[in-house]
């Protein structure tokens, strides 16, 4: 079936909605890779057999990841009138006994983490029910208390492998929208009313980028997603295609009209394999409904999207990079200007954006862009996801508005260092960023508050370090990996890393010199003011940050007799 009227979009929303509250008891097994790691799928199938072989009147599906990766697999129970309940770390024996008791109308209650009584999906609304007064409501359990959904408002709670669910709370109205009712202009102007910012890192406003696109001479364009996601510790990317694609696609879709673009590409590493089968399936989904293709919603306009894999290089993240890895070329980059708006992938304009910016588009459309740029603060406007991970209690994926402290993501959200330990600093922006003590905890996220004291948002990896931690051996790591993943093309991110390497070596060997902290300042310092691309520019940071917040473990690990 082609969707191309309202009526049609309908229609299938009705049956997605039915499938997401079937009438009957539906089970929802957590399989993002988080919980696929512990057991999730073993779980799905152990329940299917279950099922089958009992002929049994209930509803199973996948879903993904809510976000509380630490209590995986999540298991979510929906029995008809009742509240939808969560329950945390499931194991494979616990199978036949959720089935049994959500055929009765109940939930084991040692299992249970919290229930949902309704839900704000943002493009529509559920409501599942009441009941279970004794099991806290969502909003209660302090991991989720403090976020606010606007990404991640469909993860762990509709099937990624299933269009229809998207489209039952709401998916692609905005995209109908959009191409039947707006002009491509009053779609940019809402954009760059909105404050939307590229999540990529930069924060680039994204409508002003669009706009530069759209206006490049010539007729072939291409708008580009980055799902080149090579922080250590980031995962938000992973999770959020692994838990509902199509709000990728949606935004895609969106873009593409908007700036009179007919093909469009999702450039993903090739070690995220569910994400690109997640993907794949989805865009299967989305051209058997007349969505990607030949006139779309009967409106003249045609766009395809496809998926080129990466091969996991760190540097081709950079957006120059990634377009001669798209082209077949070794990721590399070149100087700029001219900018991928002018000369992008095979020599057209480009538009590349992030997925999680690209995720941000359908909400704007459909609740506005005043609704939008009230979330967050003055100049970051809406919500950032974050992976929580390192030494702390609650690891998971986090969503909170721009301009949230970084003590109430890793306290209030993240519940502290794990096994009680103090917390002794947090590295964000992956080996770009820096590390940053408890003391400036107070600091919010956002683009230039965090630019301020010597680190940057990056794609959204928050790395916790406890009192257990060397910085001196933290900085050496990220050094380590940026050397590594440097593609060699300038001298002074080539031998530079190289040689701040070899002195970290040092000093954490206890041969280090008052002479080798001076020469290492001045090779941070070069390496960030002369380097081609943004791998080199940022890649001291963590040292620059340690040397500064943290002195006295270099002056520790320096020779007494040096």
């Amino acid at each position: 079936m082609r969707i191309q009227t309202s009526e049609d979009l309908d229609s299938i929303r009705k049956r997605g909605l039915q499938k997401i509250q079937p009438g009957r008891p539906r089970i929802g097994v957590g399989t993002s890779s988080c919980g696929i790691a512990v057991g999730g799928i073993a779980l799905y199938n152990r329940m299917h057999k279950i099922i089958q072989m009992k002929n049994l009147d209930i509803s199973l599906v996948k879903t993904g990841c809510i976000g509380f990766c630490k209590e995986e697999p999540i298991v979510s129970v929906n029995i008809p009138g009742k509240a939808l309940v969560l329950l945390r770390k499931v194991q494979e024996d616990d199978a036949e006994r959720i089935i049994s008791l959500a055929l009765e109308g109940d939930v084991p209650s040692d299992l249970v983490l919290c229930k949902i009584s309704d839900w704000d999906h943002i493009t529509g609304n559920l409501v599942y029910g009441n009941g279970f007064d004794t099991i806290p409501e969502y909003g209660e359990i302090p991991f989720f208390a403090h976020q606010k959904k606007v990404i991640l408002r469909d993860s762990g709670l509709i099937n990624p492998e299933d269009i229809d669910e998207y489209i039952g709370i709401g998916g692609y109205s905005a995209a109908y929208q959009a191409l039947t009712s707006m002009e491509p202009d009053t779609i940019i102007d809402e954009v760059k009313k909105s404050g939307l910012r590229g999540r990529g890192g930069a924060g680039f406003p994204a409508g002003l980028k669009w706009e530069i696109t759209k206006k490049a001479p010539g007729e072939e364009k291409y708008i580009v997603c980055n799902a080149d996601e090579g922080d250590p510790g980031a995962y938000m990317n992973r999770n959020e295609m692994e838990s509902d694609p199509h709000m990728l696609l949606e935004g895609m879709l969106i873009g593409a009209f908007a700036m009179g673009v007919h093909e469009g590409l999702i450039y993903i590493r090739a070690e995220y394999p569910l994400a690109i089968e997640r993907l794949m399936l989805a865009l299967d989904q989305a051209r058997t409904y007349g969505l990607l293709g030949k006139n779309i919603f009967n409106t003249g306009f045609d766009c395809d999207i496809r998926i080129a894999t990466g091969a996991g290089a760190f540097v081709c993240g950079e957006s120059t990079a990634l377009a001669a890895s798209i082209e077949g070329k070794t990721g590399r980059p070149r100087l700029r200007p001219p900018r991928l708006t002018e000369k992008g992938v095979f020599g057209k304009p480009t538009d590349l954006n992030n997925v999680e910016t690209w995720c941000n588009v359908p909400v704007i459309i459909a609740k506005g862009a005043l609704w939008y740029s009230s979330i967050g603060a003055k100049g970051n406007t809406g919500t950032k996801v974050f992976s929580l991970v390192g030494k702390v209690d609650n690891i998971g994926m986090v969503e909170v508005p721009l301009g949230t402290s970084l003590h109430s993501i890793i306290y209030d959200i993240g519940n502290g260092g794990a096994q009680g330990k103090e917390v002794k600093a947090v590295q964000t922006g992956g080996p770009s960023g820096g590390c940053i003590p408890v003391r400036l905890f107070d600091t919010p996220v956002d683009f230039e508050s965090l630019n301020q004291v010597g680190t940057m948002m990056g794609s959204g990896g928050l790395v916790v370090m406890d009192e257990d931690t060397n910085m001196v051996d933290i900085a050496r790591y990220f050094i380590n990996f940026a050397s590594g993943e440097s593609c060699g093309k300038c001298v002074p991110c080539r031998e530079g890393l190289k040689h701040m390497l070899l002195i970290l070596n040092r000093i954490i060997a206890g041969k280090g010199t008052r002479e080798d902290l001076d020469l290492l300042r001045e090779l941070a310092d070069t390496v960030q003011k002369t380097s081609l691309c943004g791998l080199g520019q940022t890649a001291p940071n963590p040292v620059l940050t340690t040397m500064q917040y943290f002195k006295e473990e270099y002056d520790a690990l320096i020779s007494s007799e040096a």
